[in-house]
C-alpha cells in the first residue's frame, strides 16, 4: 500500500513538480490510500486556500480513484498523538497531525509514504518508516 500525504495529492492537482511522480504511484497496481485526515487537509486547501469551489474540491478528490482510506480508529490516533509528541518543534520539524496519521498509516511492514514534506520525511527517516521521496514545488528532492 502506498499512502499518499495531502503534499502530493495537493501537487497532483495543482500541477506542482512532483505531478507526473504522484500520478505514476497512482497508475500502479498497488492500492493507494489517502487517509480521512488527508482528505479534509486536501479539500480545505482547493477550498480555502485555491478558492476552489467545494463541489468542484470534493470531485476532484473523488475522481483521483484512491481507495477506500483505513478508518482512524483509537490504536492509529493514539499512535499519531505519541508520535507528534516525540518530533513536533514548530520551527524545526512542523508536523500536523495529519502527518502523523499518515506516517502511522504507512508503518506496517510493507506500505510507504509518498510526500515531499521534508518535516514528515525527516520523523519518518528518524522512525524507520518507508518512504517514497517527492519534489517539492521549487523540484528539489529530499535526501537523507
Amino acid at each position: 500500500m502506498i499512502v499518499l500525504d495531502d503534499y502530493a495529492v495537493l501537487a497532483l492537482l495543482k500541477g506542482e513538480p512532483s505531478a507526473d511522480e504522484v500520478a505514476q504511484l497512482l497508475a500502479r497496481d498497488e492500492q493507494a490510500v489517502l487517509t480521512v485526515l488527508g482528505v479534509a487537509e486536501v479539500v480545505d486547501h482547493l477550498v480555502r486556500l485555491v478558492g476552489a469551489d467545494e463541489d468542484d474540491a470534493v470531485l476532484d478528490v473523488a475522481q483521483l480513484g484512491l481507495d477506500s482510506p483505513p478508518p482512524l480508529d483509537a490504536g492509529l490516533a493514539l499512535r499519531a498523538g505519541l508520535l507528534r509528541a516525540r518530533h513536533y518543534h514548530r520551527k524545526n520539524r512542523a508536523v500536523s497531525l495529519a502527518d502523523c496519521v499518515a506516517a502511522e498509516t504507512a508503518r506496517p511492514a510493507g506500505s510507504m509514504l509518498a510526500t515531499a514534506d521534508p518535516h514528515l520525511l525527516d520523523m519518518c527517516r528518524d522512525e524507520s518508516i518507508a518512504v517514497i521521496p517527492l519534489r517539492d514545488t521549487s523540484g528539489q528532492l529530499w535526501t537523507f
